[in-house]
């Protein structure tokens, strides 16, 4: 069973551009019965997919106006230990187990530069961290998205 049909990935834009529409609308917008839809979320739901609807948030409008990118070397077998610290900081915004140079890929961010000197210093001293590599982000051409992916769907289904 392929992970998206077209009607799933046109669901899911519609929700994408307006995630306060309610079952009956979005039913009415594709031109299907409303059960439709509401099976379509529950399957996509149950399925992993569709993992709620959280606001989109702007951290550079909320104070966060610095995003900063780690690569952290750690102590063999320790990733869990490591990336449960990490998640007691604030600041870190994502973690990724990677191959490569390094072991883990961090995005941070910070209210101002020294604000990141404290956050950087927050995540050095988290045991078992032997050497990071920090770069700052100067702005974000493509930011985090999906709808390339959906739209593909959409069109080839």
């Amino acid at each position: 069973m392929p992970e998206l049909d077209a009607l799933d990935a046109r669901l899911l834009l519609l929700l994408t551009d307006s995630p306060r529409l309610g079952v009956l609308e979005c039913a009415r917008r594709l031109g299907v019965a409303r059960g439709t839809i509401q099976a379509r979320l529950d399957r996509l739901t149950a399925r992993g997919i569709l993992k709620g609807f959280p606001p989109d948030l702007d951290l550079a409008a909320m104070g966060y106006g610095l995003t900063a990118f780690a690569v952290l070397e750690i102590a063999q077998g320790r990733r869990s230990e490591v990336s449960a610290a990490l998640s007691a900081i604030n600041e870190v915004c994502e973690v990724h187990a990677t191959t490569g140079q390094g072991d883990l890929f961090v995005r941070m961010v910070a209210r101002t530069h020294d604000d990141l000197q404290r956050v950087i210093d927050e995540v050095v001293s988290v045991p078992d961290v032997l050497r990071t590599s920090t770069s700052i982000a100067l702005s974000t051409p493509v930011p985090p998205r999906v709808r390339p992916l959906l739209e593909r769907t959409a069109r080839e289904s």
